[in-house]
């Protein structure tokens, strides 16, 4: 739960994680699929922002179809859920307070939760695997594929099911996670060293994907985590 200053103005940075996430703001209840550049959501002064994550791979069943068709997207709950998502949108809008709200958020969840089969075991092995893997990129896939025992077309095909990607830009995402993360605790030891710890092949190649992926330098965004 959030809530967004009374003097904000302007649109929110989002920038890509590989997860997918159900909001309510303003009576409105969707879904915000996997990013492959930042989000820039319009949020009102004062507005309160619920949001419960999906755990990796699981979202694809909540909503009974491929988060490709989600992709860089939000979209209302009703267009998977029906009439079940205004019933969902209503009684949250209805709770008095902020964590009333929350609580009801969550318990409607948990209601629905016994209907939905659970994530294909290796969606958080996938998810993980990439996501504390610095090697490079190749070699990484090579090691993932012979894990699972599967093709690079068949991995593929699950990533694109349950990730929204495959696993190369699924990889990217996630090495800039890391990179996000030593950014935020290690920032002094320079973007040289950051790049290689996250496992990017270079400062340049760091530079390039942080370009691509939110549309900052490398510099801006370690100063944008700072500020």
């Amino acid at each position: 739960m959030s809530s967004v200053s009374p003097n904000h103005s302007g649109p929110v940075a989002v920038v890509p994680d590989g997860c997918v996430d159900l909001l309510w703001r303003e009576d409105r209840f969707t879904v915000v699929g996997p990013d492959i550049t930042a989000a820039t959501p319009e949020l009102r002064p004062g507005s309160i922002v619920l949001g419960i994550r999906f755990m990796p791979g699981a979202a694809a069943k909540w909503l009974g179809q491929p988060l490709t068709e989600i992709v860089g997207r939000e979209v209302p709950m009703a267009e998977f859920w029906g009439s079940t998502a205004d019933r969902v949108a209503d009684r949250i809008g209805a709770a008095s307070s902020a964590s009333g709200k929350l609580r009801v958020f969550q318990e409607l969840l948990a209601a629905e939760a016994p209907k939905v089969e659970h994530p294909r075991q290796e969606a958080t092995m996938i998810f993980e695997f990439l996501r504390a893997d610095a090697n490079a990129e190749g070699h990484k896939i090579k090691a993932l594929r012979e894990r699972l025992g599967v093709s690079e077309r068949t991995l593929r095909r699950q990533c694109d099911e349950l990730f929204g990607y495959g696993p190369k830009t699924l990889d990217r995402i996630l090495r800039f996670q890391r990179f996000q993360s030593l950014a935020r605790t290690e920032a002094g030891e320079g973007l040289a060293l950051l790049a290689l710890r996250a496992g990017y092949a270079d400062q340049a190649h760091l530079t390039r994907e942080v370009q691509s992926l939110c549309g900052m330098t490398a510099g801006e965004f370690v100063h944008q985590l700072a500020a």
